[in-house]
């Protein structure tokens, strides 16, 4: 997943980091003035990082020097864009577009280090800051894009487009600025101008107070368990680290904590064998946030859900869903749905199916229960075991996770691209879990610095991404600065990291972010890296995921954590033969939460406030998708991606980039597999062009064709 810090503040591509200032040093207005006999608390964002590549200097920064850095920010922010609004000679592309691109250097690089701390690594003061800074963000934006004499300049350039002698990536620029202006509302009435800024603030808020209830709800739902017995099945490893959750949340000796992923499933699941605490930990999951307490986000959606129609109304569109979906590659929301529902009735049979073998597990021991969700992971793993032979638990002592980075992704990058990478440990982190690597390209010059923090902690929001703390910047010679999140179990002292390959394809899946990040090589940064359309950013990592089956990379990381010893070939077999097992839950369960993030938002301005709970079940019995021992992958109240994450209207861009995944692996196949050559020529077509050309055009001149879905198809076995 791709968690834009900035996107989520600020939704505009204008605040590119422009060179280092050497006279970047005012104070902000909310600090304290200097005095003769007081020196003024320094603030360490207000200059351009000494450190390596610009890497932030965490050691310095201070918890409160956030707020007042971004609130200068965009005062600095403002006065450039005034000049260019204001600016008396004519415009060009040079006095207005790229001055844009220029600017916002202090808050572009406030904002990205601080709005990815509140996602990793958040605390009270951090929430307060978002909490203030969220409507001032959003006003900043708004206060570019609907400042009629930048428009004006923007407009008079895009309208003499065709006759200014543009290289095709300023013509680029100049077209996705200006939609960009238009989507924004620039040619909207001054009194729906008003409304608009109205409803942005309001949802900014909104949305921000919704990141902090579910992660507060999250950390709360966790279950509490006094007795070990009743965790039979987690093994001593998954105890041990249930036991230092206790510890950490301070309870009593003797207590045990299982806490909560994002998702409705929950790890442990597939491995707890007393029923009772199974229910209760899929209970907890599935009501994290909808208890009628204060960490109740079913306050926030309804109104979220309006607001956002009221927008989608006012810049001309029937719903959220046909204004979000305009710019990107499926174009409108029929086309998505389509892609979705042509899927379901073949998934839901193949999720029945799977349901059915199961239950005759069940009856065949004598379990005198029917099948629920908070059984399916145990016993589709015993269903596994008797199809494949294969264990959940035998093949997890081969992925230990400094291997897996090591020897699997970081091999297969080497692999594919000639990258090197070598842990540094003299630049300071944002906590002590995080790990730091140098990366080397194929010529022995340095390509980016990369940032790893796989553990999962209380003050770290669910799921997994990845963004940047310095972007890669043609204009100014800047280069990427990328890290990866995670949420991996971390092991009690002394024992290693055991994964599943569900969190191995995990790393492999973000480090393809990584890399599209690392990759960029493209002069303005408003159409560089990941900054594209939602349904194209996530084929290059979803892409990545292939290469932790690849022979020659999987043999050279799975590996056993205390022998060394390669996996042996018969359970590799067993693993690859594997891959469409247990698919037809796994593709309902997307599916019915992508077709409801697809209900919320196709709702109309005039709709009333929906009943939460309600509203979703209807949509899932519209949609077929209600399958009773299937829920959806995220449930209303704790669909962050969508409330809180940037993926509005978008969650379905994981299966359209998953069509472009399969297909272009399928191209790897057809040109001989893994090879420098073929990755070369998908750095070249894909990772390192950003969003310099249309998307789909881009794909076709790589594949020599548009993208076929049976290779999806094929993959998840629905075929």
């Amino acid at each position: 997943m791709i968690r834009s810090a900035l996107a989520a503040a600020m939704v505009v591509a204008l605040a590119a980091c422009s060179s280092p200032s050497t006279d970047s040093t005012s104070t902000p207005a909310s600090a304290p003035a200097a005095t003769a006999e007081v020196a003024a608390p320094v603030n360490a964002l207000l200059t351009a990082s000494t450190l390596p590549m610009q890497a932030p200097p965490f050691d310095k920064i201070k918890d409160a020097d956030y707020q007042p850095a971004i609130e200068e920010g965009m005062r600095q922010q403002l006065a450039e864009i005034e000049k260019i609004a204001n600016n008396p000679q004519a415009p060009d592309f040079a006095n207005t577009f790229e001055a844009m691109e220029r600017s916002g250097e202090l808050l572009t690089r406030s904002a990205r280090i601080f709005f990815s701390l509140a996602q990793a690594n958040t605390n009270d003061t951090l929430q307060a800051a978002q909490v203030a800074l969220a409507p001032k963000m959003a006003e900043h934006s708004d206060a570019i894009h609907l400042d009629a004499n930048l428009f004006k300049r923007v407009k008079a350039i895009y309208d003499a487009r065709e006759s200014s002698g543009f290289d095709a990536l300023q013509m680029r620029v100049v077209e996705k600025t200006y939609t960009d202006f238009v989507r924004a509302g620039a040619q909207l009435g001054d009194e729906d101008q008003a409304r608009l800024r109205a409803l942005n603030k309001e949802e900014s808020t909104l949305s921000t107070e919704f990141q902090n209830k579910l992660l507060a709800a999250t950390n709360a739902g966790a279950v509490e368990v006094d007795d070990k017995a009743l965790l039979d099945g987690l093994g001593e490893g998954g105890i041990a680290a249930a036991a230092d959750a206790a510890k950490d949340a301070k309870l009593a000796d003797g207590k045990y904590l299982l806490t909560l992923q994002n998702t409705t499933q929950q790890p442990v699941l597939g491995s707890l064998t007393n029923r009772d605490l199974r229910l209760k930990v899929l209970a907890a999951s599935e009501t994290r946030a909808s208890r009628g307490d204060a960490n109740d986000t079913r306050t926030l959606i309804p109104r979220l859900a309006q607001l956002r129609a009221e927008r989608a109304k006012l810049l001309g569109y029937a719903n959220f869903s046909a204004y979000s979906l305009a710019d990107q590659m499926a174009e409108k929301p029929e086309n998505a749905v389509k892609l979705m529902t042509d899927m379901v009735p073949a998934a839901t049979a193949r999720a029945r199916s799977e349901a059915g073998k199961i239950q005759k597990v069940i009856d065949a021991q004598k379990g005198g229960f029917k099948l629920t969700a908070a059984d399916w992971d145990l016993y589709a793993d015993q269903v596994r075991k008797a199809e494949f032979d294969l264990d959940e638990a035998a093949i997890k002592p081969y992925f230990e996770l400094d291997r897996v980075l090591n020897d699997g992704v970081f091999f297969a990058a080497n692999q594919l691209y000639g990258l090197t990478f070598k842990e540094r440990h003299d630049l300071p982190v944002y906590h002590p879990d995080v790990r730091v690597f140098d990366v080397f390209d194929a010529d022995g010059k340095q390509l980016a610095l990369f940032y790893a923090d796989f553990y999962k902690r209380p003050s770290k929001s669910g799921g997994a991404w990845m963004d940047v703390f310095v972007e890669q910047n043609g204009l100014t010679g800047t280069k990427p600065v990328v890290f990866n999140v995670c949420n991996f179990t971390k092991p009690a002292d002394g024992q290693p990291a055991l994964l599943s390959f569900d969190d191995v394809t995990t790393m492999f899946h973000e480090f393809g972010h990584a890399l599209h990040g690392m990759f960029s090589n493209v002069k303005y940064p408003s159409i560089a890296g990941t900054n594209t359309s939602r349904d194209f950013v996530e084929f290059p990592s979803q892409f990545n995921e292939n290469w932790a089956l690849e022979p020659s990379v999987f043999a050279h990381y799975a590996k056993h954590h205390e022998t060394g010893e390669p996996m042996p070939q018969a359970l590799v077999d067993k693993i690859v033969k594997a891959r469409a097992f247990n698919q037809g839950y796994a593709t309902v369960e997307y599916l019915a939460a992508a077709l409801l993030d697809q209900a919320w938002h196709q709702l109309p301005a005039d709709a009333p406030l929906q009943d939460v709970d309600k509203f979703e079940l209807d949509a899932l019995n519209r949609y077929k998708i209600n399958v009773a021992e299937v829920p959806p992958r995220y449930k209303t109240p704790y669909f962050a991606h969508i409330w809180g994450g940037g993926y509005s209207a978008g969650y379905y861009a994981y299966l359209w980039a998953e069509v472009l995944d399969h297909d272009a692996f399928q191209w790897f196949k057809e040109h001989g597999g893994m090879s420098r050559e073929n990755g070369q020529t998908f750095r070249d077509q894909v990772l390192s062009r950003g969003n310099s050309e249309e998307l789909a055009k881009m794909y076709r001149d790589f594949r020599g064709k548009d993208p076929s879905v049976e290779p999806l198809l094929e993959f998840r076995g629905l075929k």
